[in-house]
């Protein structure tokens, strides 16, 4: 059975936390989109072009140990606005959202571009100041050194050129649930996800 979850929503709101928290709740597969764009970005800073560095890009490079750093997001976040770039990945993305047993697709254009016919979508956000908050620690945890502030700025820069962007800008899709994750646990913003699936598969 084919049942897709698409998971939208800006840097560290939560998405991605979410989404693997639901996909091992229902035993769906689970795909974290930014990784291709953040592979693809990886690729163009050690020279190659986006769209060749998107047509060539391998299920080994969504492992690399450095698609988290600073550098990798704002690359990502670049490629992510070349059309070409994104049709490039497409096909990757729908043909995984459409497999047998379930999928759970996180990103920022998959309830409104990648799968708009998802059984659902949700649309998963928090404020600026607690998205940043949670980037700084996880960085600082990690061992980069940085400040709130820059971490904020970086957030809100990546915010507006994902927004701002031509092609499948992030926005939430019309029928998407928006889940505001600001004031909620982890627990919570999970179980609220499973929630509204638990809905649809009943109904």
């Amino acid at each position: 059975m084919a049942f897709t979850i698409a998971i939208d929503g800006p840097a560290a709101a939560g998405k991605g936390t979410v989404s693997k928290a639901v996909a091992a709740h229902f035993g769906f597969a689970h795909l974290d989109t930014g990784l291709l764009y953040r592979a693809t970005g990886r690729r163009t800073l050690d020279g190659t072009a986006p769209v060749e560095a998107a047509r060539a890009l391998r299920a080994s490079d969504l492992e690399a140990g450095d698609l988290r750093t600073p550098d990798v997001a704002q690359a990502a976040s670049r490629v992510a606005a070349i059309p070409e770039v994104r049709q490039a990945l497409v096909d990757f993305q729908r043909a995984f959202a459409r497999r047998d047993g379930g999928a759970v697709l996180d990103g920022r254009d998959i309830g409104t571009v990648i799968c708009p016919e998802a059984e659902v979508k949700l649309f998963v956000t928090a404020s600026d100041a607690v998205r940043a908050e949670r980037r700084f620690r996880e960085l600082r945890d990690n061992g980069f050194d940085t400040t709130f502030e820059a971490v904020l700025a970086d957030l809100q820069t990546r915010d507006t050129r994902d927004s701002a962007r031509a092609a499948a800008p992030l926005k939430p899709a019309e029928d998407a649930v928006r889940i505001d994750t600001s004031q909620m646990s982890i627990d919570q913003a999970v179980a609220s996800a499973i929630a509204e699936v638990d809905a649809r598969l009943d109904g």
